[in-house]
């Protein structure tokens, strides 16, 4: 059987290296489409940063490591795929054939439709490339605009702090990292920052980047009028699934790749895994897209699994967010924004201002279902162990209302009793 998986980033090389243990004698062809062995973006920071090399970056150190497996490399884009031949089509006009498929293609930064925003001084952070290009306009007193506040901004402005450059953020949102944070967090997190330096405006967007007067410089022009004239522009203000190729075919794509608990698309024999597909969540089985690379890789190993014959399923998605912002650390987990009463919804906040200490529990039923935590770095584990587990907390969800606090605590007393997961 001929296994070809789309994508060599964590979740192809996982799928990968899956496969040859399950299907020993099978053909696998791991196709990336960047000029470099497979990386993961989320090692990109560092390297601004300067703590590593681009050899820092790599998913595997060994330069023979694949060929080793005998798993086949090939530096190629998909533009069309033909579902009935079982055959893809390549962006140089090459095909390949295939059995079985995993489409593992991950994602690519949304550029905002903003006039100026294709100047050679505006960026985004996603590949090595790009990486490049920062490092080559972010010196030391650099004045530096990023565009967005999330999961992946935050994690930008901690390297180009490194760097020494004079940052102002901007976030379109009512807070930084909405999308993670509960609004106090949110906030709390905007003070932090900007204690350490940066500039913060949130409630605003970029409405222009022009050239500006002397060299190499250009002016935003921000939608509350203001002109800040800027080195260098990156924008993060998120990301999209590369599935362009899947047009015209019959696998469903929503806001991702649609997949089942065995990660099949609705198209027997082509998968999905990673950043490109929506899974089933753990506590609603609706459909998500969870773009981090501890879900992409129980994906991919589910996903080989079944290409190679075995079955398996995924229990579910877990919404799974760990940030280190200038040196605060914060995490969000599962439904963390919460439930509502009348379905059976509960939660309670610890807010520690002064000490930026903050930890909201949220509960459905006697369950916690989400969780957001900031400047609490021992033991969080125990709160993803509680959501993930789906432990039946019992009394102990009282004694949280009461004291949220004392998680671990309810942890070792309700999830390390076997009577405790019993439905």
């Amino acid at each position: 059987m001929k296994h070809v998986i789309l994508g060599n980033g964590p979740a192809g090389v996982v799928a990968a290296e899956t496969l040859r243990r399950a299907a020993p004698a099978d053909e696998i062809l791991m196709v990336g489409s960047e000029d470099a062995p497979p990386y993961s973006r989320m090692a990109i920071p560092y390297l601004l940063e300067e703590n590593i090399d681009e050899t820092g970056t790599y998913l595997r150190k060994a330069p023979d490591h694949f060929r080793r497996l005998n798993i086949g490399e090939l530096r190629a884009r998909a533009v069309s795929l033909d579902t009935d031949k079982r055959r893809i089509l390549f962006h140089d006009g090459h095909f390949e054939d295939y059995d079985r498929l995993l489409v593992a293609t991950g994602s690519h930064p949304v550029r905002p439709p903003i006039p100026g925003v294709d100047l050679p001084e505006v960026q985004t952070c996603w590949t090595l490339d790009d990486a490049r290009a920062i490092a080559s306009l972010a010196k030391p007193g650099s004045r530096v605009l990023q565009l967005g506040a999330g999961f992946i901004g935050c994690i930008i402005m901690q390297a180009l702090a490194a760097r020494g450059v004079k940052l102002t953020v901007v976030e379109m949102g009512d807070r930084m990292v909405p999308r993670m944070m509960t609004p106090k967090a949110g906030g709390m997190i905007k003070s932090w920052v900007e204690h350490k330096g940066v500039r913060v405006v949130t409630n605003a967007g970029v409405q222009r980047i022009d050239r500006g007067a002397a060299a190499g410089s250009i002016d935003v022009t921000l939608s509350t009028g203001e002109v800040l004239p800027c080195d260098l522009v990156i924008v993060a203000a998120g990301v999209a699934p590369n599935v362009a190729f899947l047009d015209s075919t019959p696998v469903h794509v929503a806001k991702g790749v649609l997949v089942d608990d065995k990660l099949e698309t609705s198209v027997p024999g082509i998968f999905a895994a990673g950043d490109v597909a929506e899974a089933p969540d753990l506590f609603t089985g609706a459909h998500l897209v969870a773009a981090i690379q501890p879900n992409a890789a129980d994906q991919a190993r589910v996903a080989a699994l079944n290409m190679a014959g075995r079955h398996t399923k995924l229990n579910g998605v877990l919404a799974i967010n760990v940030l280190d912002t200038l040196g605060l650390i914060s995490a969000s987990f599962g439904q963390w924004w919460g439930e509502g009463s009348e379905t059976g919804g509960a939660g309670v906040e610890h807010v520690d201002e002064k000490r930026f200490r903050y930890l909201s529990l949220q509960f459905k039923d006697d369950v916690m279902i989400g969780a957001t935590s900031i400047g609490l770095t021992q033991h969080v584990g125990a709160l993803r162990g509680l959501i993930h587990g789906q432990v039946k907390l019992g009394a102990w969800k009282e004694r949280l209302l009461a004291n949220p606090l004392q998680f671990v605590e309810a942890y070792v007393a309700r999830s390390q009793q076997p009577m405790a997961l019993a439905r």
